[in-house]
C-alpha cells in the first residue's frame, strides 16, 4: 500500500492532473487495498472456524470412544477375570460370565460401526439411539460381579433435555467403569441422581481406599467428563470424599443446550 501511494505520488509530478483526478486515484487503490484485506481476513476466519468444527467433532468423537467402547472393554475384561475364576469350581455361573461377555461384544461392535460410519461417510456425529437418565439403572446390572452398584433416581427427571441426558449417562457410565477398575477395596458404588430445581445433580460414590485411588494417573475419561459437563453450562467435581472413598459430583442445568 505504502508503495502504491508513493507511485501515485511521483506519476501526479511526471504528469499533472487534476486534484480530482488524483483523490479518484488514491480512493481506488485505497479501497481495492482495504477489499483485499477483508477477503484475507474472512478468508482466514472462515478457515479458523471449519478448523474449529473440526477439533469439537474430533473431541467428540474421543468422548464417545472412550464412554461407549471403552466401557465395553472394560467390563468385558472384568468378567472374564470372573469366568476364568468361576470355571474350575461354578461352570453354570462361568457360562453366564460368557453369555454377558458377548453382549458386551456385541454392543461395541454396534457402537465402532456406527463411528465408523461417521468417519467413512462424513455424516453428522448422531450416536442414535442416545441413552438417557432412565438408562443409568441398567448400570446397576451391567457391570456384574464386585463391587455392587447402587442406583437412586429421584425428583422430576422427565423434562431433561436429551443433551443433559446423555452426559448424565456417560458420566454416571465412566465413573461406574473407573470405581470397579481402580477403587481398591470398594464393595459398593453408589449413582444418585436428583431433581434440584433449574438443575440436576449427579454423584457418584464409592467405598473403597481413596488414597490408593487418587495416586492413578488421571485419564482421557476425567477429561471428557469435564468436557461434557462444562460444554452444557455444568460442573463436575472429582476427588476423595472426607468420610471415605471417592466422589464425582456434577450438576448441570436442566435446559441446558451445547454450546
Amino acid at each position: 500500500l505504502g508503495l502504491i501511494l508513493v507511485w501515485l505520488g511521483v506519476t501526479h509530478v511526471a504528469d499533472p492532473t487534476g486534484a480530482a483526478e488524483v483523490v479518484a486515484g488514491y480512493g481506488f487503490f485505497l479501497f481495492s487495498a482495504a477489499l483485499g484485506t477483508s477477503i484475507r481476513y474472512h478468508a482466514g476466519a472462515r478457515i479458523r472456524d471449519i478448523e474449529q468444527a473440526k477439533l469439537r467433532q474430533r473431541n467428540q468423537l474421543a468422548r464417545e470412544l472412550h464412554d461407549t467402547v471403552g466401557h465395553h472393554v472394560s467390563a468385558i475384561a472384568i468378567q472374564a477375570q470372573a469366568g476364568r475364576a468361576l470355571a474350575a469350581s461354578h461352570p453354570d455361573r462361568a457360562l453366564a460370565t460368557l453369555e454377558t461377555i458377548e453382549e458386551a461384544a456385541s454392543r461395541t461392535l454396534e457402537e465402532m460401526r456406527a463411528m465408523v460410519g461417521v468417519l467413512r461417510d462424513g455424516a453428522e456425529t448422531d450416536f442414535a439411539p442416545q441413552p438417557g437418565v432412565a438408562d443409568i439403572e441398567q448400570l446397576a446390572r451391567s457391570v456384574g460381579g464386585w463391587p455392587r452398584v447402587d442406583v437412586q433416581l429421584s425428583g422430576d427427571l422427565d423434562d431433561l433435555n436429551p443433551s443433559v441426558g446423555v452426559a448424565l449417562y456417560r458420566i454416571a457410565q465412566e465413573t461406574v467403569t473407573n470405581a470397579v477398575r481402580h477403587a481398591r477395596h470398594a464393595t459398593r458404588v453408589v449413582v444418585h441422581v436428583a431433581d434440584e430445581g433449574e438443575q440436576v445433580r449427579l454423584t457418584v460414590r464409592d467405598d473403597g481406599d481413596a488414597s490408593a485411588t487418587a495416586h492413578t494417573p488421571p485419564g482421557y475419561g476425567l477429561v471428557g467428563m469435564a468436557e461434557r459437563a462444562s460444554l452444557l453450562g455444568g460442573t463436575l467435581q472429582a476427588g476423595p470424599d472426607p468420610d471415605g472413598g471417592w466422589t464425582v459430583d456434577a450438576v448441570l442445568p436442566k435446559g441446558a443446550a451445547t454450546t
